[in-house]
């Protein structure tokens, strides 16, 4: 093991593992109760091939979002690798410390961009996690909540739905405005959280997969269409303006009929097995090798279908066909850029900021390629933000899970679009879309938000 990881300063989990290092040996037994011991075990761990690419120059921590907050080194980059490097030697048991430091991070992958030691950081941190489900015996809620939402739930395309009639009629109902009024939700700790929940769609788009949506020029490219999960509630008709959008240029489109989730949530709660389950029958979805590409336009989902791969040994047959297929998924914006854009688009008087996708500036290297497609649109004023790489707080179900940080984060994302005075903030990801609306409203900015293709389908000279 190198030196670094002994010599450097450290706080929180170390301290810990000091203080139970002295207590009497009944007491020992009672803390450690609940974990394993032996370091990391099984498939899915960090590895120390990995992890020991780290050189703990520092240069991480201006770019993490929580350490930025709290400046604790437990909860920078480079201190929740030494923690993984600690427990898989066994100088640290897998305990309550080191699930919250892990979990307390964004997975934004920032870090992964300001390293010059090409740590793949957004890796190392969903194997933590799934050590952690497979090795830590969470709180029963918090079992009882996981188990709901990334086995029950996610996978299953017709539950999404009817949970989100439920939520639909609860917002439509009154019963929303009811809660609100009566302290109701401020009484049972869910004031800010509710919020953040999204707005459910009167049309649901599931009943659209298994379409094929022709090209409407010469014809350039066929494409198959990863329409998401959630989004299909969310995001009706940002995915039906990705298809328009498309369409105006000289894309076929193919929504395969059997695809589900993409399994990001899962693999970033490190709940491996759903992931892997569900990258096997999206592989199978998308199959046919006439498709040019397999286009999405969620940033999250985008950089876990390309990274599909990760979640299989290199002797799995799946490994080489998750390989196949992540080379012909494309982000929306990525794939526009490449084509060029041919559809004729009528002015949109807009002056617009653009706030970056985590998964896409920092997990899919992509940052010009929106900024080009929105600069293409005829009208539009591109104003850059300060901060725009810096994570919004949405991440996933960190806004759910670790309220307070996320809260904290959107505050500092919407004074900097503040800053641009822009009408409009532009982003590629539903989730982003989601944070930013809420922050619009919760701090007043009155500014829309927009994905780059809701702009581009806006733009189109046939729409009216």
């Amino acid at each position: 093991m190198p030196e670094e990881f002994s010599a450097m300063p450290f706080s929180s989990t170390e301290a810990h593992a000091s203080r139970e290092s002295a207590t009497r040996p009944a007491e020992v037994s009672a803390l450690r109760s609940n974990v394993k011991h032996g370091g990391f075990s099984g498939a899915d761990k960090p590895e120390y091939a990995d992890y020991s690419r780290c050189v703990h120059c520092g240069l991480c921590l201006n770019h993490c979002p929580t350490y930025r907050l709290w400046h604790e080194e437990a909860d920078s980059p480079r201190g929740r690798i030494r923690q993984m490097a600690l427990v898989d030697e066994g100088k640290l048991t897998l305990e309550e410390s080191f699930v919250e430091h892990i979990d307390r991070c964004l997975d934004c992958r920032a870090c992964e961009t300001a390293c010059p030691s090409g740590v793949e950081y957004g890796k190392l941190v969903e194997l933590a996690r799934a050590q952690i489900e497979q090795n830590y015996r969470r709180p029963i809620g918090a079992r009882m909540a996981r188990d709901l939402v990334y086995r029950r739930l996610l996978p299953f395309p017709r539950r999404i739905a009817g949970a989100a009639r439920v939520l639909r009629f609860y917002q439509r109902s009154g019963l929303a405005a009811v809660a609100r009024g009566t302290g109701l939700l401020r009484l049972l700790g869910l004031r800010e959280r509710e919020r953040l929940l999204p707005k459910i769609d009167a049309e649901f788009s599931f009943d659209e997969l298994g379409r094929m949506y022709p090209a409407h020029t010469a014809l350039r490219a066929r494409v198959a269409f990863f329409a998401g999960c959630v989004a299909q509630v969310t995001f009706s008709e940002l995915n039906r303006a990705t298809i328009r959008v498309l369409q105006a240029n000289g894309c076929e489109v193919v929504v395969p009929e059997s695809q589900g989730c993409c399994g990001a949530l899962a693999a970033h709660a490190g709940v491996r097995e759903v992931a892997r389950e569900l990258a096997r029958a999206n592989i199978a979805a998308f199959a046919d090798d006439n498709f040019d590409a397999v286009v999405t336009n969620a940033a999250g989902c985008g950089s876990t279908l390309k990274e599909y791969a990760h979640l299989f040994p290199a002797d799995d047959p799946h490994h080489a066909r998750a390989q196949k297929f992540a080379a012909k998924v494309r982000d929306v914006s990525e794939l526009l850029a490449d084509l060029g854009l041919v559809a004729r688009m009528r002015p949109v008087p807009l002056r617009a900021t653009y706030q970056d996708s985590c998964h896409l500036a920092h997990g899919q290297k992509i940052r010009e390629a929106p900024r080009a497609l929105i600069r293409a649109v005829p009208g539009v004023e591109l104003v850059e933000m300060p901060l725009a790489d810096q994570c919004c707080g949405s991440a996933g179900v960190y806004n759910v899970t670790q309220t307070k940080a996320s809260l904290e984060l959107l505050a500092t994302k919407m004074d900097c679009a503040r800053q641009t005075k822009a009408q409009a903030i532009v982003t590629a990801n539903p989730g982003c879309i989601l944070q930013l609306r809420a922050g619009a409203a919760i701090h007043g900015t009155s500014q829309e938000v927009l994905h780059v293709v809701e702009l581009l389908d806006r733009a189109l000279a046939t729409q009216k």
